[in-house]
């Protein structure tokens, strides 16, 4: 499993994004704390979003005929392109695909770009600088921001990096 592709989410993708976004935000509740709810689904709220608003775009990785995650942008219309939620299952990780979807998805909407991580995610920490480093060699910026809304949890990190043109290795 080395091929991946990241096609703009159509209506059909729907349920497929709905099952990947409850594994992500399975994964993502060991750094959040964050609990189901009764019905055992979490928020969904930035799901919603990147399916609905116009600002947005959501992505469906695939490897083959598989799914094997979602990449959701926010601010298209804004100057900063934003990462809002990255997402590759654990049977498809550590294979490569992760930083060629992000490279492909970022390829898509040239120029600079945030992407927000939590610093006890050891894996998201390695894998969100070793792909700035891939698409904007030592050009980019990290730094940490308080979680608007949420004091009781630690700050994100922000990892920052121009796309604009490619780095040529």
């Amino acid at each position: 499993m080395t091929d991946v592709t990241a096609h703009l989410a159509e209506a059909a993708d729907q349920p497929t994004l709905e099952r990947l976004w409850l594994l992500f935000r399975h994964d993502m509740s060991e750094f959040s704390g964050s609990l189901p709810a009764p019905d055992g689904s979490f928020r969904s709220d930035r799901l919603q979003a990147a399916l609905t608003q116009a600002d947005w775009a959501p992505y469906l990785l695939t490897s083959g005929a598989s799914p094997v995650g979602l990449a959701f942008v926010r601010s298209l219309a804004a100057p900063t392109r934003v990462l809002n939620s990255f997402f590759v299952v654990r049977g498809a990780r550590r294979t490569g695909i992760g930083l060629r979807a992000v490279q492909e998805v970022v390829a898509k909407h040239p120029g600079p770009w945030e992407v927000a991580f939590q610093e006890s995610n050891v894996a998201a920490v390695a894998f969100w600088r070793r792909v700035a480093t891939e698409i904007a060699g030592d050009a980019w910026a990290e730094e940490r921001r308080p979680v608007p809304g949420r004091p009781d949890l630690p700050p994100d990190t922000w990892i920052t990096f121009d796309a604009s043109t490619e780095v040529q290795g």
